[in-house]
């Protein structure tokens, strides 16, 4: 196992083996005191994601600063490269939704029982994608606390329908003639590609992952939520075009007890903007860290309910 140390952390590789025996690689982030340690399992969004939930030239970012933010604050945390992703051998493109979590709940299993960590005091944090599987986890398995950056609360379809308008209305002026022809396209190939039964399909000649977005569009977590009986911090920005923030106000009335907060001018990619925060400005909004404000926020929530 290779391990690195700084005065504050400890970076090892760990390997955490899924159902069907393929192992996640990802990194374990201790704190440089003496365990075992509390630790928050984190979980990226979606799309081809590695470890610090970069994609290729899209670089989030948000893994290693988190990571050593948690521990500054007593806490271990674990991420991992998705399936075709980085050291984490798979086809990407045949990974459904359901497998995401399913490999997210074995990466759970396998930090609670780390040496080095206390079992009992183990949470979930997601962006997006991540914070819908951690709202699966926090109600169905062994969980101290949950974090939900930016996860919606509504039927995966409806989520998706209301992340088209967004994007839609942001459309250059020269193209808004043309939305009524792209709504009509671009439902006739997400009713497609619900239709399909293999694991990926082809949409204008792309490959896509069919499987993760069948079971995406079907899943509806409002079920889910309203079984989550641990404390629950839930996050999006008020300048999120990808998830409404008002979902926030479904989560606050599912979950006993959830503090909520629409982060001012945050977007969907945790940074702040003066600007609309459409997808347009991602490139360059990530040029800048992750909010450490944001990052040193939930630590700091997190120190308080794990011990």
């Amino acid at each position: 196992m290779n391990e690195t140390e700084t005065a504050v952390t400890r970076e090892s590789e760990l390997a955490a083996p899924a159902a069907d025996g393929v192992l996640l690689a990802g990194t374990l982030t201790l704190p440089a005191g003496p365990g075992p340690h509390p630790a928050v399992l984190c979980l990226p969004g979606s799309g081809k994601l590695d470890r610090d939930s970069n994609a290729g030239k899209l670089r989030m970012d948000l893994g290693r600063p988190l990571a050593a933010t948690l521990a500054r604050h007593g806490i271990a945390s674990f991420r991992y490269d998705r399936r075709g992703v980085g050291a984490t051998p798979g086809d990407w493109h045949t990974v459904g939704f359901l497998d995401n979590r399913a490999d997210a709940d074995a990466a759970l299993r396998a930090l609670r029982t780390h040496p080095e960590v206390r079992g009992e005091s183990v949470a979930v944090l997601g962006h997006s994608e991540g914070a819908v599987h951690a709202m699966w986890l926090a109600a169905h398995t062994p969980t101290a606390a949950a974090v939900l950056l930016a996860g919606y609360a509504r039927p995966g379809e409806a989520a998706v329908r209301w992340q088209g308008s967004r994007l839609a209305a942001s459309a250059p002026r020269l193209i808004r003639p043309l939305l009524p022809i792209l709504r009509r396209a671009a439902a006739k190939q997400l009713a497609r590609v619900a239709a399909t039964t293999t694991d990926t399909t082809r949409v204008g000649g792309v490959r896509v992952n069919a499987k993760w977005w069948r079971e995406q569009l079907a899943y509806d977590p409002r079920a889910d939520l309203s079984r989550i009986r641990v404390p629950v911090l839930a996050i999006t920005g008020e300048k999120d075009v990808q998830v409404d923030p008002a979902d926030l106000d479904v989560i606050a009335g599912l979950v006993p007890g959830a503090r909520i907060h629409r982060a001012p001018d945050l977007t969907h990619v945790l940074r702040r903007t003066d600007g609309p925060g459409t997808v347009s400005t991602y490139r360059g909004l990530l040029r800048r860290p992750v909010e450490n404000e944001l990052v040193t926020g939930i630590a700091r929530w997190l120190a308080e309910r794990l011990g």
